[in-house]
């Protein structure tokens, strides 16, 4: 079965943050009794069939017990990540939060499923890697724009053979107020998922460092571009799109392995293959792309664009698992306990999340809710007023 999504999404919002973050979204298309319906037509909220009381974010978009929210947007389920502070590992532990996510939801579509006696999959639709950039002075706006579009030019060839498949179209990078947001399918392997997130934000990272934002900026740092490629507009928001149609042959559905694709290297027109262009890419930010991997991660990666190690490319077609995420695709237990380990930031929601008390100077405050990403909802218990206080204020006091 074809899954497909009309429409756009919604801003992740809040106070800005004093470090430097990541996080993840993925979308689901909702089949039932083998059609593929909104779900916003079968169920008002996510507590039509989720049965555990959820913290209210906003509009039909809750809080998970795991941490991450939970909303329809125009025709498909979305799962998002708490925000994750970026260090060494910080793509594992935004994995575990998303497929831990994906799991308890996948748990609760069973219990309605024996409720009803109806059949219902949740089919991987996309993902979103989203990247602190910020950007710097008056000029923050246009380049982040401008980081958008030249990111556009570098991270397609190792996000496809990272997280892409036989039927997948494009790779989309979008500018986010703080952040780049680079959107691509869904990945059913959540190893495969970390790896292509840890790349992304090495990459995202690096290049936000950069004074020169222009095409020839990459020209001059060995990073070669096919010739003849040129993104066009996003589908959904502002930003660019590498789809199949802005290269000469389709990427997704040739061989990564094929030399067919012409760059110019040192002034001269070549071929390389999908798989050799993203082994270079790599190459030219491993250092930024190790300060951030946990030690899986960086070798999955290096394995994949080598070609020791499968990519999704690899295979006839797109894998089966696609089709009912939670139940064929399972979170991959392959990372040490330290890296899966709630975050500082994670640490701050959950305890908001639990209702635990927090004491400032004598004063006693309870969570009563989440706003936004980035901010708590307190009552002053001595007086009853209410307070907001971003993460960064709460951090402190958390352990």
């Amino acid at each position: 079965m074809s899954t497909r999504k009309p429409g756009k999404g919604r801003e992740r919002t809040g106070a800005p943050l004093s470090l430097a973050a990541v996080g993840l979204e993925a979308e689901f298309a909702l089949v039932v009794d083998g059609d593929q319906i909104k779900p916003e037509q079968l169920f008002a909220d996510p507590r039509d069939f989720i049965r555990t009381p959820l913290v209210h974010r906003t509009g039909t978009s809750y809080h998970l017990p795991t941490g991450g929210a939970i909303y329809f947007d125009t025709g498909v389920i979305e799962l998002a990540t708490p925000i994750v502070e970026i260090e060494r590992g910080c793509m594992v532990r935004a994995g575990r939060s998303l497929w831990s996510s994906l799991h308890f939801v996948r748990e609760e579509l069973d219990a309605w499923e024996a409720r009803t006696g109806r059949h219902a999959q949740l089919a991987g639709f996309s993902a979103h890697y989203n990247v602190s950039a910020d950007g710097h002075g008056r000029d923050a706006r246009a380049r982040l724009h401008a980081m958008a579009r030249l990111l556009t030019f570098i991270l397609p060839a190792p996000v496809m053979l990272l997280a892409a498949n036989r039927q997948s179209t494009g790779v989309g990078v979008r500018p986010r107020g703080d952040r780049i947001e680079v959107t691509v399918d869904f990945t059913p392997s959540s190893s495969l998922m970390i790896a292509a997130g840890t790349l992304i934000t090495g990459i995202v990272r690096e290049v936000s460092t950069w004074d020169d934002l222009s095409l020839e900026a990459l020209a001059a740092r060995n990073v070669p571009v096919i010739d003849g490629f040129s993104p066009c507009a996003h589908t959904s928001r502002k930003g660019w799109l590498a789809r199949f149609s802005c290269y000469p042959d389709n990427p997704f559905a040739t061989s990564p392995n094929d030399a067919r694709w012409p760059v110019r290297v040192d002034g001269r027109l070549t071929h390389w293959s999908l798989r050799r262009l993203a082994r270079r890419v790599f190459v030219e930010f491993r250092k930024a792309i190790s300060a951030i991997a946990d030690p899986f991660s960086f070798r999955l990666i290096r394995s994949v664009l080598s070609g020791h190690a499968p990519s999704l490319l690899d295979l006839p077609d797109r894998p089966a698992a696609y089709e009912d995420a939670g139940r064929l695709c399972e979170w991959e237990d392959l990372f040490p306990a330290p890296l899966v380990a709630e975050s500082r930031y994670e640490r701050v929601l959950m305890r908001a999340l639990a209702g635990d008390r927090l004491t400032i100077a004598g004063a006693s405050y309870i969570p009563t809710g989440i706003k936004g990403w980035s901010r708590i909802v307190f009552k002053r218990e001595d007086n009853g007023h209410t307070v907001v206080m971003p993460f960064d204020d709460v951090l402190p006091y958390v352990r």
